[in-house]
């Protein structure tokens, strides 16, 4: 049966919804698309007149595309080159969804996503359902087909899991403490001196990155204060051969990213970097840099289609 134009305005009013539960769910935009866009050939598919609340039956299939998209992600990134961060999501991106608690800002924030990696499909599905979009646990179970009991056990050790996976609890800051963070942490890495930026790092300070096999990035973490300033130190550092890699000096930008404190850092129009940080009450915890290109496609378009200012330097 062919869709009537209301049937199609009433999934796309629907699709920003299905586009953050798939993100939060998938931690890649690309992927949480393919499975939002799986989902509408599907309604295109049903007798529409059977379904008695569509947006249920399009959160259903959609949930249980992500879950086998999952199961076979799992498999992909045993053998994935180096780190697997998400992929980021600048500020004004509508796949971010609903951020009204601080439940919701923190289950789309990068520390989050990349501790929803440990949990199983079914209690990372739980866990963004709940925590992410207040679905009442009876909603859950019929999405999932398992019991309200079930979907409540399960909530409650997802959420165990997330807590103990944080090394203390996450501090929210405004949009002008994050600003002074970035400023601070720009001027202590472009002073060449190690001490400044271990005085802004909690002592179990950590720095990863992402490059996916084509970008250069460390396959293990820097861990502890002195080793993350160390590595931001000479990261900041000009050189030849760092400008060449890149193919030229990018502008670095202070903005937000899954609504963090983040460096955008950006050449001829094209995100290169995307680089959160995550703060505590005694200082910047953890850098998060993602440099894969193929997880910068999105925030490239974004950032072309908006005005940032000026940048806060160049690099390299």
């Amino acid at each position: 049966m062919a869709l009537t134009l209301d049937d199609v305005d009433r999934f796309e009013a629907f699709r920003p919804r299905l586009e953050a539960v798939a993100y939060r769910l998938l931690g890649s935009a690309s992927e949480a698309e393919d499975a939002v866009q799986e989902t509408f050939l599907r309604w295109q598919g049903a007798d529409i007149e059977r379904i008695d609340v569509p947006e249920a039956w399009m959160t259903k299939v959609l949930t249980n595309l992500c879950l086998n998209q999952l199961t076979s992600a799992r498999a992909r990134r045993e053998t994935y080159v180096g780190q697997w961060l998400p992929e980021p999501l600048l500020a004004g991106d509508r796949m971010l969804g609903p951020a009204d608690t601080a439940e919701q800002r923190e289950s789309v924030s990068y520390a989050v996503l990349v501790l929803l990696e440990r949990l199983s499909p079914n209690e990372r599905a739980v866990y963004v359902l709940r925590e992410a979009f207040e679905y009442p646990h009876r909603e859950i179970a019929e999405i999932l087909d398992i019991t309200e009991a079930s979907s409540q056990q399960i909530f409650h050790r997802a959420k165990k899991h997330v807590a103990d996976g944080r090394a203390r609890t996450r501090t929210e800051i405004d949009e002008a403490t994050a600003r002074r963070i970035i400023d601070e942490f720009l001027a202590a890495a472009a002073s060449g001196k190690t001490e400044p930026l271990v005085q802004l790092l909690t002592g179990d300070a950590v720095a990863v990155g992402d490059g996916g096999g084509k970008v250069p990035a460390r396959a293990r973490a820097f861990e502890g204060a002195l080793a993350v300033a160390k590595f931001m130190r000479g990261l900041f550092k000009p050189s030849a051969a760092k400008r060449a890699l890149v193919g030229g000096s990018p502008d670095v930008y202070a903005w937000t990213a899954n609504g963090e404190p983040a460096l955008v850092v950006v050449l001829d129009g094209r995100v290169i970097g995307v680089m959160c940080l995550e703060v505590a009450d005694d200082g910047i915890m953890a850098f998060r840099n993602q440099v894969n290109p193929d997880k910068l496609e999105r925030a490239t378009r974004l950032w072309a289609a908006g005005d940032h200012g000026e940048p806060l330097l160049t690099v390299f």
